[in-house]
């Protein structure tokens, strides 16, 4: 059965991408905001991994991250944050906070899969 990635972004064309690109190895579900995926983790749903982007309304990936980690069920899910700043700051505080790895876009997608079999093959 194929693993399933939950992408997280407000950009239809970095969820877009991510969907055609992933979609050959992994079943991916798309939504566009964190409040978004909380809510389809909590009608039951358990992803294998979590891409999601940092900027986003209503719930914002800092918030995201956070909501995860402190979470019993899906705390240890492996959560791969991106975003548009380039920022040491940025990626410090996304890994205090639970991130399992970082990528600044625009990004190259052959990368991010390659980290994603990383962290789906230690899991």
């Amino acid at each position: 059965m194929k693993k399933k990635i939950l992408v997280i972004d407000d950009e239809l064309s970095i969820r877009m991408l991510l969907e055609n690109f992933l979609s050959k190895s992994y079943d991916v579900i798309t939504k566009n905001d964190g409040l978004q995926g909380i809510k389809w983790m909590e009608e039951g749903n358990m992803p294998d991994l979590i891409v999601a982007d940092i900027q986003m309304p209503n719930l914002d990936g800092y918030e995201f991250i956070k909501n995860v980690r402190s979470s019993g069920f899906f705390k240890d899910v492996p959560v791969i944050m991106l975003s548009g700043i380039e920022s040491s700051q940025e990626k410090v505080k996304c890994l205090k906070l639970g991130a399992n790895d970082y990528m600044v876009k625009p990004f190259n997608p052959e990368e991010l899969s390659v980290r994603i079999e990383l962290l789906l093959a230690r899991k």
